[in-house]
């Protein structure tokens, strides 16, 4: 960012303050909720989501730091849910994403199904990575192209899954012209994600483990060492500090094997 556009200490000030004001308002919705689903806490949570985001990228571009915290937005979770307790109608809305890796797989798919059918319509469709998409998926369902994507030359992005609950099913064609822009995310019932950020999270769990276990077996190994040292020491393993006993009860003597005059 140049100069001109940096912002003024007083902004950066005036955004951190902004900052403790939305603070104390959440704590003060969460000090007196309603319940776990209580408007109130997430309107405040949203307030200082945004209020720190704004703060955040104030200090940046002045100071070039950051805070050592970080607030989820609010797309990052669901609001209360507000639709019908038991829902006599739901909408299922999927996202998938999906890499172009391999082109000429993808062609090469298309006309095989060119190729198998009949009446040979849209023959020239399999030329181009566009009609090549529009071959498969008019062909093939959604699922078992997910299913087996690296057949068609794609690559798996994140994907998602929303459940939403309703009174009544839709006339037939009354969202058709536009099918995602009267989401209520109030009324969803449960979502469901899937990305490559939970399984790196998941690889460092993994990689803290591992470092876990190696060093237990350290420490196992070292414990057998000194095993192996105290027995070549004591190979009887009279190692409790306590002298040996004879028959009678009696100590031991050291060098009772020898003979008198």
């Amino acid at each position: 960012m140049s100069d001109a556009a940096q912002p003024t200490a007083a902004e950066v000030r005036a955004a951190a303050e902004a900052v403790k004001t939305a603070l104390d308002r959440h704590l003060a919705a969460v000090e007196r909720r309603s319940g776990e689903d209580d408007p109130a806490v997430y309107d405040a949570f949203n307030q200082l989501a945004a209020a720190a985001e704004a703060y955040d990228e104030l200090l940046y571009d002045r100071y070039d730091e950051v805070t050592p915290f970080e607030i989820p937005g609010a797309d990052d979770s669901l609001p209360p849910y507000t639709g019908p307790e038991e829902p006599s109608a739901l909408s299922v809305l999927i996202r998938r994403d999906y890499a172009v890796a391999e082109p000429q797989r993808l062609m090469a798919q298309a006309r095989r199904v060119e190729a198998a059918d009949e009446e040979g319509e849209g023959a020239a469709a399999s030329g181009t990575v566009h009609g090549a998409l529009g071959l498969l998926f008019g062909e093939f369902e959604p699922d078992e192209i997910a299913s087996r994507h690296k057949e068609f030359g794609l690559e798996e992005g994140d994907s998602t899954l929303w459940v939403t609950a309703a009174e009544e099913t839709a006339e037939p064609g009354e969202w058709l012209e536009a099918p995602f822009e009267q989401v209520d995310p109030q009324r969803v019932v449960c979502r469901f994600d899937v990305s490559a950020v939970f399984d790196d999270e998941f690889d460092d769990d993994l990689d803290a483990d591992d470092e876990d276990l190696d060093a237990d077996e350290e420490d196992l190994a070292a414990d057998e060492e000194d095993l192996d040292t105290d027995l070549e020491t004591d190979p009887e393993g009279d190692l409790d500090g306590e002298p040996d006993l004879d028959e009678d009860g009696e100590p031991a003597r050291l060098g009772a094997d020898r003979r008198g005059p």
